[in-house]
């Protein structure tokens, strides 16, 4: 018998049975697609030599990952690679306010009004931000923090909405960027704990950047994959799990899923029927015969690009696709261009680019043009550019990957109280009413994003329980 069998192999459930595997526990990953990775995959979704992401491709979470920074991945492949600038956010007069390693260069980009109200917000958690990432990516109960004080302060400006902490800057330019900022949890600027999302997203750029890994991010799944491999634990892909009987038997078994898909296969009933699915992304992947043709000169060289004039444009973007059911007429756009700092992603002189807007879950319609459209405002001549393009909207993003419920790429509604205590209110998050069955998906916290703590914190309630019933 088993000590544990993980369901999924994303960066969380990967990271999951690492964290068992390191500890003597003999692990096996089951995995319905034939490849590892979950959100974290590199195919070629255009054409020949186009290596794209489908769901994440730059990691700030990822590089500042405390599970992952204890890992020798490495070893196995995994090498981050830094653009000049992590994030660019341009503005229709050919300007960009810029997110830059640098706390000084990124608020003289907001100009004099502003610079010192931003240096005043960030520059005293950044000292201290290797232990504050840690202490808010392993709550509520998977460890004590480990500096209170710090983390009571990062709480007391982070908890607030976004749109309150924005009060502290007197012009748009950096209450914009900040907002681009927020919106990357698909969740209203007003909702509570979105400052400590733009907070988080901002001293992760201060402290190590917005990287890329090389190759794609396919290479952090392979890279944990072949570490769990050289622990002893083992991988099946292309083995879909419909009910535990399915499964070899196991003293532990880890989900890596969509709440939904684990009380189905689990039959834990109606034990999640609470749990809300967000708002949902309609992404394109590009093929471009040339960079991305923007006006103003920061964004040719940064990883990460978002599009919103203004933050009162970002506001209502997200405002029609979570709260009023509709697709944006003018969609906020989160840019990513891995070719600027990796060329082994595309053909010698071609690039790979991608975009995306928000869109209301499971919504049918096609957002194609209003992006494009978005995209013509800040770099003219971009459909020129392009050869071939990949689009998939709410029902291909979850066919690609089932924890996406309704196109909804952060498996859960980040917003209101259920962006910190989810998958319902409770201290024992990763726990469910199955004794030896536990979720440690982007579902449990700290939520979204390419960072394996969900999986990392998880396998600490799993391992407790092996050890306790030995």
């Amino acid at each position: 018998m088993l000590d544990a069998v993980v369901v999924g192999a994303g960066p969380n459930g990967l990271t999951a049975a690492v964290e068992l595997a390191r500890r003597g526990f003999s692990v096996a990953v089951f995995e319905a697609k034939g490849t590892v990775g979950g959100g974290a995959r590199t195919e070629e979704l255009t054409l020949p030599g186009f290596r794209h992401d489908p769901c994440s491709a730059a990691h700030p979470l990822g590089i500042n990952s405390p599970a992952f920074r204890g890992m020798p991945l490495e070893r196995y492949g995994l090498e981050w690679l830094q653009p000049s600038l992590p994030m660019a956010h341009p503005f229709p007069d050919g300007t960009a306010a810029v997110l830059s390693r640098s706390v000084a260069e990124t608020a003289a980009s907001f100009g004099p009004r502003d610079a010192g109200a931003y240096r005043r917000l960030i520059e005293p958690f950044l000292p201290k931000w290797d232990t504050l990432v840690r202490d808010f990516m392993s709550l509520p109960m998977s460890s004590l923090p480990r500096d209170p004080v710090t983390l009571a302060r990062f709480g007391l400006a982070g908890l607030p909405p976004s749109t309150w902490l924005m009060r502290r800057f007197r012009d748009d330019r950096a209450r914009a960027l900040f907002a681009g900022l927020v919106a990357h949890v698909i969740a209203p600027l007003g909702g509570i704990v979105t400052g400590g999302v733009g907070m988080v997203f901002a001293l992760a750029a201060h402290a190590r950047g917005w990287p890329l890994p090389r190759g794609g991010s396919q290479s952090i799944s392979d890279a944990l994959a072949a570490y769990l491999k050289d622990l002893g634990g083992s991988v099946h892909t292309d083995y879909e799990v419909k009910r535990l009987d399915d499964l070899p038997p196991a003293r532990a078994y880890v989900f890596d899923t969509s709440p939904t898909a684990l009380a189905r296969i689990a039959g834990l009933g109606r034990a999640y029927e609470g749990y809300r699915y967000g708002a949902s992304a309609f992404k394109i992947d590009y093929a471009l015969d040339g960079p991305v043709p923007w006006t103003a000169e920061e964004p040719r060289t940064a990883g990460t690009v978002h599009i919103g004039p203004s933050s009162k444009e970002i506001g209502t973007a997200l405002r029609a696709a979570s709260r009023e059911g509709r697709a944006p007429d003018a969609p906020f756009l989160i840019t990513v261009q891995p070719s600027v700092v990796d060329p082994s992603r595309a053909p010698q002189g071609k690039h790979v680019f991608w975009a995306y807007g928000h869109v209301p879950n499971g919504w049918q319609g096609d957002l194609t043009d209003a992006i494009e459209r978005q995209l013509e405002r800040f770099a003219p001549g971009f459909r020129d550019r392009v050869i071939a393009r990949a689009t998939a909207g709410p029902p291909e993003l979850a066919a690609h990957n089932a924890n996406y419920v309704g196109g909804d790429i952060a498996c859960g509604a980040a917003s209101g109280l259920q962006l910190m205590l989810r998958p319902k209110l409770t201290l024992y998050p990763y726990s469910t009413p199955h004794p030896a069955v536990f979720i440690c998906s982007s579902a449990t916290p700290p939520g979204p994003g390419v960072h394996g703590m969900s999986g990392h914190n998880a396998a600490k309630a799993v391992w407790r329980m092996l050890r306790s019933n030995p």
